[in-house]
């Protein structure tokens, strides 16, 4: 999604019943769409390139080694912040949904890693990006709201979409295709949390306890399954490490610049972008069934995610 893994904008309509000030001044931009949909796009390069490197790495090395160092040398990247910023800007009043963030966005990065491996990386990438299809009911269960019969609508065209891509009765669908179906709700959460710490906090303490979380969890599999990379392939997790960090942090700034409805459909620019990877490096061709799924997820997604008129109330306080 997207998020540990790229995530999706969206808009929860949320309302302040705190006066405290944040630590850092956080004054959205709605009236400049044009820099926001432009940051967003910078960072949906971003996400592509990585998901192109992932399917590189995935001939070479285990999930677990792979979801590991990418979080690693995410991590990394962020050190000059923090010594510029010091350890005091960690300090969080919301380290609860910091938790549930993190923890969704690896369950992401897992499932959706494994998509690319198995899948070609245009559909890996799509169905991750089905997250705006899963988020109002993610709300409805958190935020106890109504799903309109607009967006009801909607979503059953979006998953009409994703039977197309996974075209079960022409006994095509896999379990790399569920697991990728999975990326997109994982990542769907893992958005609905993003989008209330936007407001709350800054994007640089975000991205950095989310580093922290995602190694200190995907350790562990690591050391129970994973293995150390070759010396040649640790410049390629590093890559991952930098394109993931540097798209999460122009994606965070873009949803400060305009409602998630303008900007958002500008996330599907991925899919683009990865399609270009897959027919220029492994000769990849979307066929006539995956294309009208991709415009059937990517219209009900957009429509999804302008349920609410696409205008988000700023959370000052939980």
């Amino acid at each position: 999604m997207f998020i540990c893994v790229h995530l999706w904008p969206f808009t929860v309509p949320t309302y302040s019943t705190s006066t405290r000030k944040s630590p850092e001044p956080l004054t959205p931009h709605p009236d400049n769409p044009a820099r926001g949909a432009l940051f967003v796009i910078a960072a949906a390069l971003l996400f592509a390139s990585m998901g192109a490197t992932i399917r590189l790495l995935s001939r070479e090395l285990d999930n677990e080694s792979i979801v590991f160092f990418r979080n690693l040398f995410g991590l990394l990247v962020l050190l000059p912040w923090l010594w510029k910023h010091g350890l005091g800007r960690l300090r969080t009043q919301h380290f609860p949904l910091h938790l549930v963030r993190s923890l969704s966005g690896l369950a992401a990065m897992y499932c959706f890693f494994y998509a690319i491996s198995k899948l070609p990386l245009s559909e890996a990438v799509l169905l991750n990006f089905s997250a705006p299809l899963f988020i109002p009911f993610i709300a409805a269960f958190w935020l106890a709201e109504a799903v309109a019969p607009r967006v009801a609508w909607a979503i059953g065209i979006g998953f009409i979409g994703v039977v197309l891509i996974m075209k079960p009765g022409l006994g095509l669908a896999s379990g790399a295709a569920l697991i990728g179906l999975a990326s997109g709700a994982f990542a769907a959460l893992a958005m609905v949390t993003l989008r209330r710490l936007s407001q709350s906090e800054p994007s640089g303490r975000v991205v950095f306890l989310d580093g922290v979380i995602c190694n200190s969890v995907s350790a562990v599999p690591m050391i129970w399954a994973g293995h150390l990379p070759r010396p040649d392939l640790l410049l390629l997790l590093a890559l991952t490490g930098l394109l993931a960090t540097l798209g999460q942090l122009l994606l965070t700034r873009g949803y400060r610049y305009a409602p998630a409805a303008q900007i958002g459909p500008f996330t599907y620019t991925s899919v683009l972008f990865a399609a270009a990877y897959g027919w220029w490096f492994w000769g990849e061709t979307p066929d006539t069934i995956s294309f009208a799924g991709t415009l059937l997820i990517v219209a009900a997604s957009i429509l999804a995610m302008r349920r609410e008129g696409g205008v988000a109330r700023p959370i000052s306080g939980q």
